[in-house]
């Protein structure tokens, strides 16, 4: 999923990273790189604490929601993907049926995109899409 973020930079500071839809979530980095790598970390942090605390998982909303908010005012704006799906429970195995056309289609997408690393992370990927649109 791909979250806006947003980053400033004071003139003794490092890079700071604000995640407008996960309220609490902060990052740095000495470079605009380390700080959205960072970011990733934060996350992960963040989102662990909110299944810990059996919390619903916040969904990412486009920049242009955030845009007009005075806190982000003279950030620069950027989008990390981050992949919630090993915070949404453990896997179970189930057996489905897709049309032999289709699913030579996924398989070529999961072997040329390297953001899926398998038929399931794509089927997981694209239904979590359909169920947070």
């Amino acid at each position: 999923m791909q979250f806006p973020v947003v980053l400033h930079k004071d003139a003794a500071a490092d890079y700071g990273v604000s995640i407008p839809d996960l309220p609490g979530c902060f990052s740095a980095g000495a470079t605009v790189a380390q700080a959205l790598e960072n970011t990733l970390e934060a996350m992960a942090l963040h989102f662990e604490g909110l299944v810990a605390d059996n919390q619903p998982l916040p969904r990412a909303q486009e920049i242009d929601v955030h845009i007009g908010n005075p806190d982000f005012e003279g950030g620069i704006w950027a989008v990390v993907d981050f992949d919630i799906t090993p915070y949404l429970g453990k896997s179970v195995r189930f057996n489905a049926s897709l049309p032999e056309n289709l699913l030579q289609r996924i398989d070529d997408r999961v072997q040329k995109d390297h953001r899926y690393a398998s038929r399931s992370g794509f089927l997981a990927a694209a239904a979590l899409r359909e169920l947070l649109s």
